[in-house]
C-alpha cells in the first residue's frame, strides 16, 4: 500500500466499494453464507489484481469491513483469501492507529485458529510474496501488543524454548540448558509437552516451535537468488521480516530464547553476505540489518535479563578471545602463533584478526569453525559458505563493536545540509506504513534504561531535525528565491531571516588534551536591521546566549539536482549558538531574556540600527569544513524561542544515554516493563512507613469512615467528635469464624476454640493535637474544604505513601486537587524531603502551583522556575530570583520584628542589624527568658499567668485581649502563651535559614542556594526540566518525591528526564515517590511527523505504556465539572470507573447554575449540522491551513447571539481542532465584535489541543471537516473537545462525515438525544440571561428554528438592531469613538492581525498534525 491520504467522503460515496457494502454489510440484515462467500473471493480478487491499492484498502476501511462484515463471517472453514483479507485489514487499521484486538476477543478459540491460519500461509512458499509480506506485518503488529491476552497467548509459542529445537547440533542446545536447572526444567516439560500431545496437536505445536527458523531460512533463500537484489517483492518482503526480527528480539520477554537461534543460523553475517545486502541500492535493507545487528548483541543475558556491565563485557570478550587463542595455539600452533600470543586488542581488530587468517586452508577454517561451536552449514540451497564466509563468521566473532555510547556520541546535536538530506529523513518524510523504517521504537519493554535512552536521543534527534528542516523549506519559500546576472535575488520576505556578509571568524581555541578539534570557534556577523520593521528589530535583538540560530548558504534553486535541499536553492547549513548581541557601539544589548511584545518600546531610543551577532560555531563541524563553506554564507536564520530548545534537551537526552543512570530498585523494574506490574506499589514495597499522616485530608470522623471500604477502628477508643489531623495505619485484627446454624433434628455442636480465625485488614486511626503557632491570623493553618470522595481519598493515600502511583483523572473529577493534597501531605509527613513538581505546560503549572499556594505550606518552601512564572496570579514572586528578593525583604520585616521584641523586653543592643546578631540574642536573652518563664510550674490563675508572660508587650498589637479570664482557662492560656513563643520562634529559625544570603553576595549565588537548600516544593516544566538539567545537577541538587501531573501529554522522555536531575554516581537514586496523575482517553504528546508518531510509537506517555501493563491505577470516577446531561456525552468513555462511566458529584444536581436553563437555547447542548456556505464547506487557502467560512460565521452569530441575550463575554470560548479555523475565526469576531460594546471578544478563540486542561461555561465549537474526517477520527481529541464546557455546548459539524468514522459514532449517538430535524439550531425566544426556566422544560410556541447561517446573522442582525434603539433611548449607548482613536484602533487591529497571521502561518504545520499525514 503506497503511501496515501484519507479518502473524502465524495469519493467513498463514489467508489465501486459503497453500493457492495450498502448490499452486503453496512445493513444489519444477516446475508447468506453461500453468498458472503462469493462477495469476499470477489472482493480478494479485485484487491489482488489492483495489487492492494492503498486507497482502495482506505476506503474498505471507512466502510468498516473489517468490523461488520469480514470478521463476522470468517469460520474455522473459512478460505485462505478470506483468512488474508482479515490480517490485510488489520495491518490498514494499525497504520490508521485504530486497530483494537477486543474486535477479535469474543470468541478467543475461533481468534486463535485464524492465528495458525495466518501462520501456515505465511510460511508457505505458493503463497504470493506480497500476500506474505501483509501477513508478515499482521504477526508484527501482534508481537507490539503483547499487553494483550489474547495476542500473549498466541505469540508466546513461537518464541518459546520449544525454537530451540531448530539450533544446529544438540550439543549447542545441551550447553546453553547446563546453564540453568531452570532452563533445563522448561525444556523437559516443552518435549513432554510435544510427546504426549495427539496428532492434531502436535500439528499445531510443530508449526509454532519451527515458524521462525522457516521464516528466516526462506528469508535467506530468497537474498541469495542470483537477481532477488532487484527484484523489488523478495526486497520489500526481506525488509518486513527484518523488522519483526527486531521487534523481536528488542523486548526481553520474546528476546530470551529467539537471540539465541538467530545467532546460532549467523544471521547477521549471511544477510551481510548476501547479493541482496550487497546491492547499495537497498538502503532501507542495509539500515534494518544495522539496527537488527546492534540488538542481536545488546549487551544484556538474555536469559536473566540482567545487564552486562561494560568490564562484564571486557571480561567476556577476553575469555572469549583466550579460549580463541587457546585453541589456535593446539591446533593451529604453527599457522595461528602470532594470533596466539597477541594481546586482546590485537584480535579484536579487524585488519589485524584478518591478517592472520590468511594464513588458513579452507579446511583449516572449517576445522577451526567447529572448535569454536561456530555453524557453518545450511539447509538452504544458494549460500556459499565458502571461504570469505567462514572468515567473516570469525571476525563477526572476536572483533570489538562500539557501544551505544560510543554510537550516540558519534551522532551530533546540531544539523547540516548532509544530516537534513539523510536517508533516514527522506524516508521518514513519505511515509508508508506498510513499508518499514531504520528507526527504533518505543515498545511496551525495554532491554535496559541505556536501551531506552538510546531510542530516545536518536528518535528526538530526528524529529527535531525534521522540524527545523520544515522551517528551512517555509523560509525559502517565503523568501522566493531567484537569479539575475549571477547573482541571488529575493522576490519575497521572512521575518526569521536576515541577509549578512561572510562571518567572520573571530577565535579558533586550541582543542582539549585527546580531541582533534577545537575547543570552540567564535565568530562575528553583522546584521543590517534598518529595513525591517521595529518589532522584527526587537525579535533580532532579544535572541538569547545559547539559543542556536542556522547560517544558510543560499542560491538559486536547481530542479536538476538530485539533493533536495539544493533544489529549493540551500547550499550549506551550519549550526551556531548565540554568544551575544552588540550595537554599533559595540555595547551588549541585554533585556534579561525577556521577549518584549509588539506593544513595548525599546528601552535604549533611537540608536544606529546595525547589529553585531557574536555566535559559538560548532567546532566539530568546523574542523571538517573547508573555507569555501563560510565564504559561501549569506543568510542568518532563527527559529521561535518555544520551538528552539532542541539542542539543549538533546544534550540532556544524549548525557543520560552516555551515563549509567540508576533508577530506584523499586522502580527499575516497572519501567523496563519486566516482573510484577504491582511491585513498585506502596503495598508491596519492603519498607513502608508504619503510619501516615493524611493531616487535613479528611473534613471529619464521618467523611474518613466513608471513604474507604476496609474497616476503620479508632486506636483512641472513639474519635467520632475528634477532628483532623488524623493518622492512619494497615494492620490486620483476627476475626472468628461464623458459626454454623443450628439445623432440625439432629443438633450440632460447633467447638470454637478448634475453627481457626482468618486476618482481615483494617485501617487504625489516631488523632493529635495541633499546637498553636501563635496569636496572629498569619499564624493560623489553612485547612482543606473539599470533601475528597472515596476514589481521590485513595489516591491521596497512595500518593503519600513511597512507590508509585498512577491516578488517571477523567475531565473535572479533580485530579489538580488531589495531587495539590498529595504534595502538602508529603510535605508535613517528610519535613526534610523536596518534592519535584513537573507538568507538560506553564498553563497547568501555574494552575497545580496556585492550589499548592493555597494549602498550609510555608511560602519561603515553594519555588517555581521557568519562564512561565509571570502569569502566575499571585501577589508574591515565586521565580528563583523573585524569591531571592521576597528572602531579602522577608529578612528586613524580620528583623525589624527582632528590633520590636528587642526593645518590648529591655533588651540592649542592635540585635536586628543582622541574622547573626538576631540568633545570638534569641540564644542569650529570649530562650532564658522564655525557659525561666515556664519553670514556674503553677500559676494560680489566667491573671497571674498573663502578669507574667515576658511578652506581653510585644504581643500589643495582637488581637486583645491575648489571655481572656473569662473566656480562657489556666490549661488554653498556657497553650496561647505557648503559641506565641512558637510565633517567636519561628522567627529566628526563619532568620537562621535566611543568614547565608548575608554571605552569598551574588544573586545567582543566593539563588542556587535557595533550589538546593532551601526550596521543599519546585515547580518546573518538562521542557524546562530537560534544558537545565546540566546545570541542575552539577549544583548538586536533591529530591525524594516526582509529582507529575498531564502525564499523559508527555512523551517517555519527557517523563524520564525529571527522574534523572540528580547525580546518581554513588550508585544510588533517592527517589521515593513518584507519582503519575494524567488521563490516556485524552490527547496524547503532539508528535508532528507521522512516521515519528505512528511507526516510531513517539506519542506513546510512559503514563499509558504502565496502563497497557497493568501496573495498579486509581481512576477518579466522579465529575463535578459539567452537567449531568454534557458529561453524559463522554463519560461512557470510562466505563472502566464504575459500570456506567463517571458519576456526578451532589454539587452538579444542587447548586443553581445546573438547574436553569441555557437562556435563548432549547437544549444545553445540540449538534447544528452546517451546509455549504456560498458554495463551499472545508477549504484549503495554504497547505496544512484548513479553514471553513461557514462554520466560522455560524460560530460567531451564535456568540453574538449569546451576548446580545446577556451571557458574560468571559463564560464564553469558541473551539476548532484547526489552526486555521481559529486564525478565521479570530478574524471575524475581531471585525464584528472587538469594538462594539454590546459583544466584545469572547474569553479565547483557541485549537482543542491548546486548550485541554480548560474549561468555561458555554463552548461553542467548530469541526471543520466536511471532505474527511481527519484526525477527528482520533476518539481523543474529541474527548478533550466534548469535555470543555460546564453549562453549554453547541457544536457545529457535517452529521454524514463523522457518521462514516465507527469511532465518532458513539458521540453522535449520545448528542442525538437533542437531535432536532435536520439538526438546526433550536432558540428558545423571548429570555434573557439568567433564565429563569428548568432545564429540561421548553415551551414549544417559543422555539425558532434556525435553518442555517445566513437565517441566524438576519436574526441577530435584528436583534442587534433592536439592541441598538433600546440603548439608544434610554441613553446608554456609548459615546462614538473620535476619529483619532478610530484611526489608532484600526492601525493596532490591523498589526494585530499581520503578526496573528505571520504567527498562525508559521505554525500551521505544528499544529495540524492529521493534515500533515494526509498530505
Amino acid at each position: 500500500m503506497a503511501a496515501t491520504s484519507s479518502p473524502t467522503v465524495a469519493e467513498i460515496y463514489s467508489s465501486k466499494f459503497f453500493d457492495l457494502a450498502a448490499t452486503n454489510w453496512s445493513s444489519d440484515q444477516e446475508q447468506p453464507g453461500g453468498r458472503s462467500d462469493a462477495v469476499i473471493s470477489g472482493l480478494f480478487v479485485q484487491l489482488e489484481k489492483e495489487g492492494f491499492n492503498g486507497h482502495s484498502l482506505l476506503i474498505l476501511d471507512h466502510l468498516l469491513y473489517l468490523e461488520k462484515f469480514l470478521w463476522p463471517r470468517w469460520t474455522y472453514d473459512a478460505k485462505d483469501d478470506h483468512t488474508i483479507l482479515v490480517a490485510i485489514a488489520a495491518v490498514v487499521k494499525q497504520r490508521e492507529n485504530t486497530l483494537d484486538w477486543n474486535l477479535f476477543a469474543k470468541d478467543e478459540e475461533l481468534f486463535s485458529n485464524f492465528f495458525q491460519r495466518v501462520l501456515t500461509i505465511s510460511s508457505t512458499d505458493s503463497t504470493p510474496l506480497q500476500t506474505r509480506t501483509y501477513l508478515i506485518s499482521f504477526i508484527d503488529a501482534a508481537f507490539q501488543s503483547l499487553d494483550s491476552s489474547l495476542i500473549r497467548h498466541e505469540c508466546a509459542p513461537l518464541v518459546s524454548i520449544s525454537i530451540w529445537n531448530s539450533l544446529h547440533t544438540s550439543s549447542t542446545r545441551d550447553a546453553l540448558l547446563s546453564n540453568s536447572t531452570g532452563l533445563k526444567k522448561s525444556w523437559r516439560v516443552a518435549t513432554k509437552k510435544f510427546d504426549t500431545a495427539g496428532d492434531v496437536r502436535k500439528v499445531r505445536l510443530r508449526l509454532e516451535r519451527s515458524w521462525l527458523y522457516s521464516v528466516v531460512l526462506d528469508l535467506l533463500r530468497l537474498i541469495y537468488v542470483p537477481g532477488n537484489d532487484t527484484n523489488s517483492p523478495v526486497i520489500a518482503y526481506t525488509e518486513r521480516v527484518l523488522e519483526l526480527l527486531i521487534d523481536i528480539i528488542s523486548q526481553l520477554p520474546t528476546r530470551r530464547f529467539s537471540n539465541t537461534l538467530l545467532k546460532d543460523l549467523n544471521l547477521s553475517v549471511a544477510i551481510r553476505l548476501s547479493p541482496a545486502y550487497k546491492n547499495e541500492k537497498n538502503i532501507l535493507l542495509r539500515q534494518l540489518h544495522e539496527i537488527l545487528d546492534q540488538y542481536m548483541n545488546f549487551p544484556i543475558n538474555d536469559l536473566t535479563g540482567v545487564l552486562i556491565s561494560k568490564e562484564e563485557l571486557q571480561t567476556q570478550n577476553s575469555k572469549q578471545v583466550l579460549r580463541f587463542q587457546k585453541i589456535a595455539l593446539d591446533h593451529f600452533k604453527e599457522k595461528l602463533l602470532v594470533l596466539a600470543l597477541a594481546n586482546y586488542g590485537s584480535v579484536s581488530k579487524r585488519e589485524d584478526l584478518l591478517e592472520s587468517l590468511e594464513s588458513l586452508t579452507d579446511d583449516d577454517l572449517k576445522s577451526l569453525c567447529e572448535h569454536l561451536g561456530v555453524a557453518t552449514d545450511y539447509l538452504v540451497p544458494g549460500i556459499a559458505t565458502d571461504r570469505q564466509f567462514k572468515i567473516e563468521l570469525l571476525a563477526y566473532k572476536f572483533v570489538r563493536r562500539p557501544g551505544l555510547e560510543e554510537k550516540c556520541e558519534a551522532l551530533y546535536s546540531l544539523p547540516t545540509e548532509k544530516s537534513l538530506s539523510s536517508s533516514i529523513l527522506r524516508q521518514t518524510s513519505t511515509f508508508d506504513a506498510l513499508k518499514p523504517l531504520p528507526i527504533p521504537r518505543f515498545n511496551l519493554q525495554y532491554l535496559s534504561t541505556s536501551d531506552f535512552l538510546y531510542r530516545a536521543f536518536e528518535l528526538y534527534r530526528l524529529e527535531s531535525f525534521f522540524e527545523i528542516k520544515c522551517d528551512i523549506e517555509s523560509i525559502i519559500e517565503r523568501l522566493k528565491l531567484h537569479s539575475s546576472s549571477r547573482e541571488l535575488k529575493l522576490a519575497g520576505f521572512s521575518r526569521m531571516a536576515q541577509r549578512i556578509s561572510r562571518p567572520a571568524i573571530l577565535e579558533t581555541a586550541p582543542a582539549k588534551v585527546g580531541e582533534s578539534h577545537p575547543a570552540y570557534v567564535r565568530a562575528e556577523l553583522y546584521l543590517e536591521l534598518d529595513r525591517v520593521k521595529e518589532d522584527i528589530q526587537k525579535e533580532w535583538e532579544v535572541l538569547r546566549p545559547g539559543e542556536v540560530v542556522f547560517l544558510l548558504a543560499l542560491q538559486a534553486p536547481n530542479t536538476n539536482a538530485t539533493n533536495e535541499l539544493e533544489k529549493i536553492g540551500v547550499k550549506y547549513i551550519r549550526a551556531a549558538e548565540v554568544a551575544g548581541i552588540y550595537d554599533h557601539n559595540n555595547n551588549p544589548i541585554h533585556f534579561s531574556g525577556v521577549q518584549l511584545r509588539n506593544s513595548q518600546k525599546p528601552l535604549y531610543g533611537r540608536l544606529a540600527r546595525r547589529r553585531r551577532l557574536h555566535v559559538m560555531i560548532d567546532p566539530v563541524t568546523y574542523s571538517r569544513d573547508n573555507e569555501k563553506v563560510y565564504d559561501s554564507i549569506n543568510f542568518v536564520f532563527r527559529r521561535r524561542v518555544r520551538e528552539n530548545n532542541f539542542k539543549s534537551i538533546l544534550d540532556s537526552v544524549k548525557d543520560l544515554a552516555q551515563t549509567d543512570i540508576t533508577l530506584p530498585d523499586w522502580l527499575v523494574d516497572v519501567f523496563l516493563g519486566y516482573g510484577d506490574p504491582a511491585s513498585a506499589s506502596y503495598e508491596n514495597l519492603p519498607k513502608r512507613p508504619e503510619t501516615i499522616d493524611l493531616n487535613d485530608t479528611f473534613l471529619n470522623w464521618g467523611h474518613l469512615i466513608s471513604s474507604f471500604d476496609k474497616e476503620v477502628v479508632s486506636a483512641e477508643g472513639t474519635l467520632d467528635a475528634a477532628l483532623p489531623p488524623y493518622v492512619l495505619r494497615e494492620t490486620t485484627k483476627n476475626v472468628p469464624p461464623e458459626v454454623p446454624k443450628k439445623t432440625r433434628g439432629r443438633k450440632k455442636k460447633v467447638e470454637e476454640n478448634s475453627a481457626e480465625t482468618k486476618e482481615v485488614q483494617v485501617i487504625e486511626v489516631s488523632t493529635y493535637h495541633v499546637p498553636n503557632m501563635g496569636p496572629y491570623f498569619v499564624d493560623s493553618r489553612k485547612r482543606n474544604t473539599i470533601p475528597y470522595t472515596p476514589a481521590q481519598v485513595k489516591a491521596i493515600y497512595s500518593g503519600t505513601n513511597p512507590g508509585l502511583t498512577v491516578i488517571v483523572g477523567p475531565p473535572g473529577t479533580g485530579k489538580t486537587d488531589v495531587a495539590a493534597q498529595i504534595i502538602s501531605n508529603i510535605y508535613h509527613n517528610n519535613p526534610k524531603q523536596r518534592t519535584l513538581v513537573v507538568t507538560h505546560s506553564n498553563q497547568a503549572l501555574n494552575r497545580l502551583f496556585e492550589k499548592i499556594i493555597a494549602l498550609d505550606i510555608d511560602e519561603r518552601h515553594l519555588l517555581r522556575l521557568g519562564h512561565g512564572e509571570d502569569d502566575l496570579r499571585t501577589e508574591t514572586s515565586y521565580s528563583r530570583y523573585g524569591r531571592v528578593d521576597n528572602v531579602l525583604d522577608r529578612r528586613e520585616a524580620l528583623l525589624k520584628d527582632v528590633t520590636r521584641l528587642s526593645d518590648s523586653v529591655g533588651g540592649q543592643g542592635p540585635h536586628g542589624e543582622s541574622c547573626e546578631a538576631a540568633g545570638y540574642f534569641y540564644k542569650v536573652f529570649v530562650l532564658p527568658t522564655w525557659q525561666k518563664f515556664k519553670s514556674r510550674n503553677y500559676f494560680a490563675d489566667v491573671s497571674s499567668l498573663s502578669r507574667e508572660f515576658p511578652f506581653q508587650a510585644y504581643f500589643a498589637n495582637a488581637p486583645q485581649p491575648l489571655f481572656n479570664p473569662q473566656i480562657h482557662s489556666l490549661e488554653e492560656a498556657m497553650e496561647i502563651a505557648d503559641g506565641c513563643f512558637r510565633h517567636l520562634e519561628k522567627i529566628f529559625t526563619e532568620l537562621e535559614d535566611i543568614r547565608p544570603f548575608e554571605l552569598l553576595r551574588t544573586a545567582k549565588d543566593r539563588a542556587n542556594y535557595l533550589l538546593t537548600r532551601e526550596a521543599r516544593i519546585i515547580a518546573l516544566t518538562s521542557t524546562h526540566a530537560a534544558m537545565r538539567r546540566r546545570e541542575i545537577i552539577s549544583l548538586g541538587f536533591r529530591y525524594e518525591n516526582v509529582i507529575v501531573e498531564e502525564a499523559a501529554q508527555l512523551t517517555e522522555v519527557d517523563s524520564f528526564i525529571p527522574l534523572a536531575l540528580q547525580s546518581t554516581a554513588s550508585g544510588e537514586n533517592a527517589l521515593e515517590r513518584v507519582v503519575l496523575i494524567g488521563d490516556h482517553f485524552q490527547n496524547a504528546p503532539i508528535i508532528q511527523n507521522p512516521a515519528f508518531r505512528y511507526y516510531a510509537n513517539m506519542e506513546q506517555s510512559l503514563f499509558s505504556r504502565l496502563l497497557r501493563l497493568n501496573v495498579p491505577s486509581v481512576t477518579l470516577d466522579a465529575q463535578g465539572r459539567a452537567r449531568p446531561e454534557i458529561a453524559e456525552l463522554y463519560s461512557w468513555r470510562y466505563q472502566s470507573a464504575g459500570n456506567d462511566g463517571l458519576t456526578n458529584l451532589p454539587i452538579c444536581y444542587e447548586n443553581e447554575e445546573y438547574k436553569f436553563a441555557n437562556a435563548g437555547f432549547k437544549h444545553v447542548f445540540q449538534f447544528i449540522n452546517v451546509d455549504d456556505y456560498n458554495g463551499f464547506g472545508e477549504t484549503e487557502p495554504s497547505p496544512h491551513f484548513i479553514q471553513n467560512l461557514g462554520e466560522a460565521e455560524y460560530a460567531v452569530a451564535i456568540y453574538m447571539y449569546m451576548r446580545l441575550l446577556g451571557y458574560p463575554a468571559d463564560k464564553i470560548s469558541i473551539l476548532t481542532p484547526y489552526v486555521g479555523q481559529k486564525v478565521l475565526v479570530q478574524n471575524i469576531v475581531t471585525e464584528r465584535c472587538k469594538r462594539n460594546p454590546i459583544f466584545g471578544l469572547p474569553a479565547t478563540v483557541a485549537t482543542v489541543d491548546q486548550y485541554q486542561g480548560e474549561q468555561n461555561d458555554y463552548i461553542i465549537m467548530s469541526l471543520v471537516r466536511t471532505k474527511r474526517v481527519g484526525y477527528l477520527r482520533d476518539i481523543r481529541r474529541l474527548t478533550v473537545a466534548m469535555s470543555r464546557a460546564r453549562l453549554g455546548l453547541y457544536v457545529l459539524g457535517r452529521r454524514y462525515l463523522l457518521e462514516s468514522s465507527l469511532d465518532i459514532k458513539p458521540f453522535l449517538e449520545k448528542m442525538g438525544t437533542n437531535r432536532s430535524e435536520g439538526d438546526k439550531l433550536e432558540l428558545s425566544i423571548g429570555e434573557m440571561f439568567p433564565s429563569a426556566r428548568a432545564s429540561g422544560e421548553i415551551e414549544e410556541s417559543k422555539v425558532v428554528v434556525m435553518e442555517g447561517v445566513e437565517h441566524l446573522g438576519k436574526f441577530v442582525y435584528e436583534m442587534t438592531t433592536r439592541k441598538v434603539e433600546k440603548m439608544r433611548e434610554e441613553g446608554s449607548l456609548p459615546a462614538p469613538a473620535t476619529l483619532s482613536q478610530i484611526a489608532a484602533a484600526d492601525q493596532a487591529e490591523e498589526e494585530d492581525i499581520e503578526d496573528m497571521d505571520l504567527e498562525n502561518e508559521e505554525e500551521d504545520i505544528e499544529e495540524d498534525e492529521d493534515d500533515m499525514d494526509e498530505e
